[in-house]
């Protein structure tokens, strides 16, 4: 029994792990740099996991971070560092960020930062924020998001396209498939 509870753990070791292996020291180094760069707080900007962890695990200053790119939008910052109030923090931040635009499939869990699950997906979810900042007038990181590009037709226009034929219809312009041999040829 005690041998199956070693391999289980070796399972898990072996997941962290993988997790692992997806954090970037660099996009984590940017998120950090942006945080402060934003936020003015005097923070270490080293991209590497065990520093990345150790700034951000009580959520103070995602918080901040929050509150600068709108002003109030957390009412209260829990500088305690009970549990409880840490986790609080992140949630208020990961609500904020939903709120801002952030896709939910690029958000985290409050466990994957305040247990150190995976922090890969903490930095995801920064660069995702961080591409939102350009709305509030803010310096922003990584790629520019595409604008809406709305496109209106005239009825006109609409039934114009109606009577076009596409070769996804079924017509092929006379194209044929003799003279096409694919593989050997079979001989009787």
């Amino acid at each position: 029994m005690s041998t199956n509870r070693a391999a289980k753990s070796g399972y898990a070791l072996e997941a962290q792990r993988k997790i692992n292996s997806k954090y970037s020291d660099e996009l984590a180094n940017e998120c950090l740099e942006w945080i402060k760069e934003i936020t003015g707080e005097p923070i270490n900007t080293s991209g590497d996991m065990d520093n990345f962890y150790e700034v951000l695990k009580d959520g103070v200053i995602l918080c901040k971070l929050v509150n600068t790119l709108e002003a109030g939008k957390i009412k209260k910052i829990n500088e305690s560092k009970m549990a409880f109030k840490c986790m609080e923090n992140i949630s208020a931040f990961l609500e904020s960020a939903k709120g801002f635009g952030v896709p939910v499939q690029e958000t985290f869990q409050t466990v994957d930062l305040w247990e150190r699950q995976n922090l890969n997906s903490v930095v995801i979810c920064l660069q995702s924020l961080g591409r939102k900042a350009h709305n509030f007038g803010k310096p922003g990181i990584g790629p520019k998001e595409a604008e809406k590009n709305v496109r209106n037709f005239s009825e006109e226009q609409l039934k114009a396209g109606q009577n076009v034929i596409s070769l996804q219809y079924g017509s092929n312009k006379g194209a044929t498939q003799s003279g096409i041999n694919f593989g050997n040829t079979r001989h009787m």
